[in-house]
């Protein structure tokens, strides 16, 4: 995304200079190399510009923006597994009203779980739960290290 705006402000810094669009496309592939647009987008960009426009971003699409992947829904979604991590993305996605794409894709990639045997559990553990396992490993440890003192006292 930043490389295709500096390329739209070179663009546009050619068409001050009166450059053609043939003479910028070698001059753009020159400086970016593969990461330059394509000779079409060029062609797009210094029209565009040529015509009048000064604005070098992207216009705002037309269409519903993607929001149902937000915050709020996020917390919906973890706090609801937190309830019970057995329930089913269909399950979740009926009981929140939200798609079963954006259930699975919360599921998955903002709270890091992936399925287990018919539970939801964590790809990586929390704080809580390594601390809880650093506990338990030396509870065990020092039962260990008792056992030999106990068994010398039932010989």
């Amino acid at each position: 995304m930043q490389r295709s705006l500096e390329q739209r402000m070179a663009t546009k810094f050619c068409v001050k200079l009166e450059k053609s669009a043939a003479e910028t496309i070698p001059m753009l592939k020159k400086g970016f190399g593969v990461d330059c647009l394509s000779d079409r987008q060029i062609f797009r960009w210094h029209k565009a510009i040529a015509e009048g426009r000064e604005d070098v971003n992207d216009e705002n699409r037309v269409g519903r923006p993607s929001t149902s992947s937000s915050d709020d829904n996020v917390k919906r979604v973890r706090d609801l597994l937190n309830t019970d991590r057995r329930l089913s993305v269909c399950l979740i996605s009926e009981t929140l009203d939200i798609t079963k794409t954006i259930v699975h894709e919360i599921v998955s990639e903002s709270l890091g779980m992936r399925k287990v045997c018919a539970k939801l559990v964590p790809k990586v553990l929390t704080d809580d739960q390594k601390a809880r396992r650093v506990e338990t490993c030396q509870e065990v440890l020092d039962a260990y290290e008792v056992w030999p003192k106990v068994n010398s006292y039932l010989k």
